[in-house]
């Protein structure tokens, strides 16, 4: 047991000493292997985030939101609609909301504006997010005039601003009562934007779904759940874009796994065989070969993650953000909540580090088995 104990040590010792005589190849090695986990970790990371951030956000919207179809496209639904409905077995409730966009011309940013469910005396006076009052140059308090359907201006006073930490679903928000979005749109009092539709047993949501499309056949009821699934695709989607663009780097870390692996240097060959010749067995060259390439690789992919974890949950994602999120005038700052599932560890790990630890045991194993003398005289 002690000789066992010792001969470890000693692979260990030579091992180290091994790393240290090249160590400017294992320095530039372990900065390329770090920008590679780097990227790739950075992309997974953020996309899932956005994934988990979007899911908790949108478990609070309506379980079924109906909308009137006119030649295929969305068009405004008569209020009445929300009686029929709530004549189906199993709804316990039926509400018309408003909402829309709006251009200003001054500030060339896409502003929406929603009705909330208590408006009443309001009057002129409107909330607004964030991004709001950046890009108008205006605060709490002020005057903002905006433009109605007839070419009229109408002047709103700001009551309030939301929150920071809202600023994810309201940086471009403006809400405002119905008699000023009426006013502004020029929506009739009997139309709507959509109907939300709330169920008594979750389960029915599909049967239900099922029956307001063959009582009112020109509308669209969209379910709470196919909202999730287009928002994971199009986060997936972002996220392949990113990956196609570092695919240029990926690449080249496999062909260097590949050149690892279709020999070794004259120099380790060399080493190799004078480790033979001294008594060394092919198991311990074997061995110090995999801890040589272990030490490189799992560093690289330590620092790696730790780098992409900095860069998106402390940096708020710098170098990806514009890609991932999407183009918006308005689109918040903030830094997400840090989530990593253990899943995206693994895969990145199995993606990166078993590849070139193996790449490094293959040409050592051929060497390993080749008469030391014929190694030492090449």
């Amino acid at each position: 047991m002690r000789n066992l104990i010792e001969k470890q040590r000693h692979i260990l010792d030579f091992t180290l000493s091994s790393l240290l005589r090249r160590r400017g190849k294992n320095f530039a090695l372990i900065v390329v292997y770090t920008l590679v986990v780097f990227s790739l970790g950075s992309v997974m990371f953020f996309t899932q985030a956005l994934r988990k951030e979007a899911g908790i956000i949108l478990k609070e919207t309506p379980e079924i939101i109906v909308q009137r179809l006119v030649a295929g496209r969305q068009d405004l639904i008569p209020v009445d609609y929300a009686q029929k409905i709530s004549r189906i077995r199993g709804v316990s409730a039926v509400k018309a909301r408003l909402w829309g966009y709006y251009f200003d011309p001054v500030a060339r940013v896409n502003y929406t504006l929603m009705v909330p469910k208590n408006s009443a005396g309001w009057g002129n006076y409107i909330s607004v997010g964030e991004g709001f009052l950046k890009a108008t140059r205006t605060s709490t308090g002020g005057v903002f005039s905006l433009r109605d359907y007839t070419g009229h201006y109408l002047n709103f006073r700001i009551r309030g601003a939301f929150t920071h930490e809202s600023a994810l679903v309201s940086s471009d928000l403006i809400l405002l009562s119905d008699f000023a979005f009426r006013r502004l749109s020029g929506i009739a009092a009997d139309q709507a934007t959509d109907l939300v539709v709330t169920v008594r047993n979750k389960k029915e949501i599909p049967t239900i779904a099922a029956k307001i499309l063959e009582l009112l056949p020109d509308t669209r009821p969209i379910l709470r759940d196919e909202i999730l699934r287009t928002y994971d695709a199009a986060f997936d989607w972002r996220g392949g874009i990113i990956l196609v663009v570092l695919a240029g780097s990926v690449f080249a870390f496999l062909i260097f796994a590949w050149d690892k692996a279709a020999g070794l240097s004259a120099e380790e060959k060399r080493e190799i065989g004078i480790l033979k010749a001294i008594g060394w067995e092919t198991g311990d060259v074997l061995q110090m070969k995999f801890w040589e390439g272990l030490a490189v690789s799992l560093s690289s992919f330590l620092l790696g993650v730790l780098l992409a974890y900095g860069h998106i949950f402390l940096s708020a994602a710098t170098l990806f953000k514009l890609a991932l999120k999407g183009w918006s005038t308005l689109y918040p700052d903030f830094h997400l909540t840090p989530f990593i599932s253990a899943y995206q560890v693994v895969i990145l790990f199995f993606f990166t580090v078993l590849p070139y630890t193996v790449a490094t045991i293959i040409p050592s194993w051929r060497a390993a088995t080749t008469d030391p003398d014929m190694i030492i005289r090449t």
